[in-house]
């Protein structure tokens, strides 16, 4: 490492009780299009209700699209693109998990732009076309500790009718404001909760292992793996513990600065290749179901970033070869799994065959062949279908 870049120009508002800053603070516009899921949790819970709420007092309109689906398709970003610009609304709102996050990145493109969203994808069948005009303001309210999407500018969408999942962001898709309250996220259920705190270790465990890692993302990263190791399994054990869930929100927005200043690598390809295939997976499930042998793998190759990754674990290494402590950073990761309890995940339970992984292969180079050329040391198409096979029940 000779030399880095670091931006990351959003306004984080960090901690219990922040969501409550919405009603007082200026915002970027006058109305939003707050988007969020088709699910329940956010309505349920009153979150919805109160961000519209606090954007009245603080003389802001509001409009709501409330389709998004937990793996993001393009139709609806185009759907809301076009409510947003019908309604006239100037600003976007994501309220919720990764998915309406990433889609209010997404839509906010789109509402100031012609065309359709793929034409701007630079990967799979995507035409990458420059974008002509910037990207409307967007304010990240995240409800969940998993992705980091409201620390960096990545947008994750899948095209529905050609399997393609595909990561894309620009400076433009930063969010402006991110609201990261703990107190939102004391009801997500403890699966999810695992799901999401797993997604948000390996953001920062590729983040660590990229070859473009720097000194501040190894920062960011080290203090989010051991965030992580320490904190989850009492967040997912104990869904109202502030603490926990405070220390795991910390890691979570911790390794979105690590996917900024850093990047993913293949791990986060080869699980996009499973859930744009088999949408009902959870993103988190997939990469921990291909966790232990990816980073099995990159343990005998990459031996001496993964020992350090032990470390910040909370493996005792001192005494141990390198060899050896990368060796311990697998142990370790299935053992928080277990602690999590989602050691015994099957790609089987949703629909994936054996038969399947080749194409899974195929999928993981095209859609998102990018990050192969990142990883510490180059992965054949043969080490990656070994990686399904082994990871395969």
């Amino acid at each position: 490492m000779n030399s880095f870049t670091y931006y990351i120009p959003s306004r984080i508002l960090f901690g219990a009780g922040m969501l409550n800053k919405l009603g007082t603070m200026p915002l970027p516009g006058k109305k939003a299009l707050i988007v969020t899921t088709g699910g329940t949790s956010v309505k349920k819970y009153g979150y919805l209700d109160r961000v519209i709420a606090l954007l009245a007092k603080n003389g802001t309109e509001s409009v709501v699209f409330d389709k998004v689906l937990p793996n993001p398709i393009r139709a609806h970003v185009m759907e809301a693109a076009a409510l947003c610009r019908a309604e006239g609304c100037d600003f976007v709102i994501g309220l919720g998990g990764g998915s309406p996050i990433d889609s209010s990145k997404s839509i906010a493109i789109m509402a100031n732009n012609p065309g359709d969203y793929w034409d701007y994808i630079p990967a799979g069948s995507g035409l990458g076309k420059p974008i002509p005009n910037p990207a409307l303001p967007i304010i990240a309210i995240t409800t969940t500790a998993g992705t980091g999407t409201e620390a960096d500018p990545w947008t994750v969408i899948t095209h529905e009718e050609r399997n393609e999942k595909i990561g894309f962001g620009t400076d433009d898709t930063f969010p402006t404001i991110s609201i990261v309250d703990p107190e939102l996220m004391l009801t997500v259920p403890a699966r999810l909760t695992a799901y999401q705190g797993f997604d948000a270790l390996f953001h920062s465990t590729e983040g660590y292992l990229a070859q473009i890692a720097t000194p501040i993302s190894d920062l960011f990263a080290l203090k989010s793996i051991s965030l992580i190791s320490q904190y989850l399994p009492t967040a997912v054990r104990e869904g109202e513990n502030l603490e926990a869930r405070t220390q795991v929100a910390l890691a979570n927005t911790l390794s979105g600065m690590v996917e900024t200043t850093s990047s993913c690598i293949s791990e986060h390809s080869m699980e996009h290749a499973m859930s744009a295939y088999f949408p009902e997976l959870p993103h988190g499930a997939g990469l921990i179901m291909i966790s232990a042998a990816y980073y099995a793998h990159f343990a005998k190759t990459a031996p001496q970033r993964v020992a350090n990754m032990a470390a910040a674990m909370g493996v005792d290494t001192s005494g141990m070869s390198t060899e050896a402590a990368a060796e311990a950073f697998v142990d370790a990761l299935r053992a928080l799994q277990m602690a999590c309890g989602v050691d015994t995940l099957k790609m089987s339970d949703y629909g994936i065959t054996e038969a399947d992984l080749p194409k899974l292969v195929e999928n993981a180079r095209y859609a998102m062949g990018g990050l192969f050329g990142l990883d510490p040391v180059a992965l054949t198409n043969d080490d990656v279908l070994k990686i399904y096979q082994e990871s395969y029940r």
